[in-house]
């Protein structure tokens, strides 16, 4: 089931995020700034406290991952896309992040959006050897699990109760997401 917005700061913000011409709007009506202020407050409010919803994640090694499977481990969601820049520039500092902290318990899922094919999927994957799960979500059915995810990257950290600790719409602080893994640990 899809989550609504925690508030109405959030719920307008979100608006305007999924407008195909959001850019054009927050340029002509003078909102930039705004805008890059209210969407730091999206990671402190949004699904933050909540349980991590019940998924099942499909593989590109043709295993499957429940989030059952998490339990007892700090985790990242990112959902991403190859066509999101964004996402593609911060790839290497999830591996990073995984490479970091997997001895200690900590595990990734980069769940790719609907609309990006499997095989651009597949050959990101190989050409940059990524080490942690990577899942296809084919029907949208993930995304909209975890509440309706159209923006990439977003990225949710897990504690080991499974429980929502931070939802990130765009690229994290990395600084500050290796703060709270350190303690979530």
């Amino acid at each position: 089931a899809s989550r609504l917005p925690c508030c109405a700061l959030c719920h307008g913000y979100l608006l305007l995020k999924n407008m195909k011409s959001r850019r054009f709007l927050l340029k002509t009506l003078g909102l930039s700034a705004a805008a890059a202020l209210i969407q730091p407050l999206l990671g402190a409010c949004s699904s933050a406290g909540e349980a991590a919803p019940p998924s099942h994640f499909v593989v590109l090694d043709g295993s499957s991952k429940n989030t059952a499977d998490f339990k007892g481990k700090v985790w990242l969601v990112n959902f991403w896309a190859t066509s999101c820049t964004t996402c593609v520039a911060e790839m290497p500092e999830i591996v990073s992040t995984y490479q970091k902290y997997q001895a200690r318990g900590f595990d990734t899922v980069a769940v790719a959006m609907d609309y990006d094919p499997p095989s651009y999927v597949v050959n990101f994957v190989q050409q940059r050897q990524l080490p942690f799960w990577v899942a296809l979500d084919n029907t949208g059915q993930i995304a909209r699990d975890w509440g309706g995810i159209t923006a990439t990257p977003t990225t949710f950290l897990i504690d080991k109760n499974g429980r929502i600790v931070k939802r990130i719409v765009g690229k994290p602080d990395f600084a500050q997401l290796h703060a709270q893994i350190e303690a979530l640990l």
